[in-house]
């Protein structure tokens, strides 16, 4: 194996551990509330050589998010939403609009509906939702419309946007490029459940034992190589 071969491996192993991160990742998340799990897109990269024979190197070329919605648990909690089939809740946070499945909801102390973390979820609109005091008998319908004693108060925003312009925001949420969402008219929600992690562990452990494989066999060629290196320079030195 020449250096530049080398130098390949290693470009290599840099790859396949960004990956192995990701799969850590999503295995930590098997039990988070609307948690997509991620992975990796590698871009090969071929070059002729003047022998006439080609040289190829692979690098990491994109993260993405698996769109597979994850399993409905009902939790009972009239606060609690998921969604059926795609799109996002939204939030507003002070850099600006964020998309999640995460639907774990709450209302704060000035009534209005937010995230754990205390952020306005948002109304078709794009506008917070007030939740009005001594509310007794809230019901957000299939469409997001929330009732109170049979009034509607505003309706939950369900939105989408172009996967290309989707970025992840931390572990269950999402930007997207200049607010390059709209709402989704036909959405469906369910009250008094959520959505899993869409993560599989078997298909994370599967993934982990072949990361694991690879990385060893650059790590091979790499020893492999130096091997090579201090033969020739022992051959060297016995013969000068």
């Amino acid at each position: 194996m020449d250096n530049a071969l080398y130098y390949l491996a290693l470009n290599r192993q840099v790859g396949l551990a960004q990956e192995m991160d990701l799969v850590a990742n999503n295995i930590a998340n098997l039990d988070t509330t609307g948690f997509r799990r991620e992975g990796v897109a590698f871009t090969e990269f071929v070059v002729a050589s003047e022998n006439g024979e080609s040289l190829s190197m692979g690098d990491l070329g994109a993260r993405f998010a698996s769109d597979r919605p994850g399993g409905i648990s009902l939790t009972g909690g009239r606060l609690d939403v998921a969604i059926e089939g795609p799109g996002f809740f939204a939030f507003q946070t002070e850099d600006g609009p964020v998309l999640t499945r995460a639907g774990a909801f709450q209302t704060s102390p000035e009534g209005f509906l937010v995230t754990p973390l205390g952020d306005p979820v948002l109304d078709i609109g794009q506008q917070p939702i007030v939740i009005p005091p001594n509310t007794s008998d809230l019901v957000i319908g299939r469409d997001g419309t929330i009732s109170n004693d049979g009034a509607p108060i505003g309706r939950l925003g369900v939105f989408t946007a172009p996967d290309e312009l989707i970025n992840r925001f931390g572990d269950t949420a999402f930007t997207v490029v200049d607010d390059a969402f709209e709402p989704l008219v036909d959405a469906r929600v369910a009250q008094g459940a959520l959505e899993e992690s869409n993560v599989d562990p078997i298909t994370e452990i599967a993934r982990m034992i072949e990361v694991t494989r690879g990385y060893e066999t650059a790590q091979a060629l790499i020893e492999d190589e130096d091997e090579r290196i201090r033969s020739a320079l022992q051959t060297l030195g016995q013969t000068s």
